[in-house]
């Protein structure tokens, strides 16, 4: 048995794909268009690391969609929790978790996805402006 993704809707798929390629830096491996069917499935995956992916799912005709609470959040390893939190905020991305404790991050999709994120091996240091930095929404 393998792994082999986990599927999550969205409402917008340019904008989910600016948020999960451009701004979270996944690699966008497949995209395909099914006309028939009236929907698309785009496949991400962390750079380097391909074997689990993200499928987007977007449906052609607009459908409101609800997380329910069954789903968790999606959780990736990052080199480097402060600069990625850096780099996202000045892109526009809200921080609902700062990683005040050097190690932990979580923000959220366009589509209100839960994205957790892990710093690599050990925690860093805190440092400014994350340890003062109060949540923003929920996480």
């Amino acid at each position: 048995m393998k792994f082999l993704h986990t599927m999550v809707r969205v409402t917008d798929l340019e904008a989910s794909l600016d948020f999960y390629c451009n701004k979270l830096g996944l690699d966008l491996v497949d995209r395909r268009d099914y006309d028939a069917g009236r929907f698309t499935l785009v496949f991400l995956a962390a750079p380097g690391d391909h074997g689990a992916q993200v499928e987007l799912t977007y449906n052609w005709d607009p459908q409101e969609y609800t997380m329910g609470r069954a789903f968790g959040h999606l959780a990736y390893e990052v080199d480097d929790v402060y600069a990625l939190c850096a780099r996202l905020m000045a892109a526009g991305v809200t921080i609902n978790r700062p990683p005040r404790d050097g190690r932990m991050a979580f923000v959220r999709s366009p589509d209100n996805v839960s994205i957790e994120l892990l710093q690599k091996g050990a925690a860093q240091a805190p440092a400014e402006p994350w340890a003062s930095m109060q949540n923003t929404g929920v996480w």
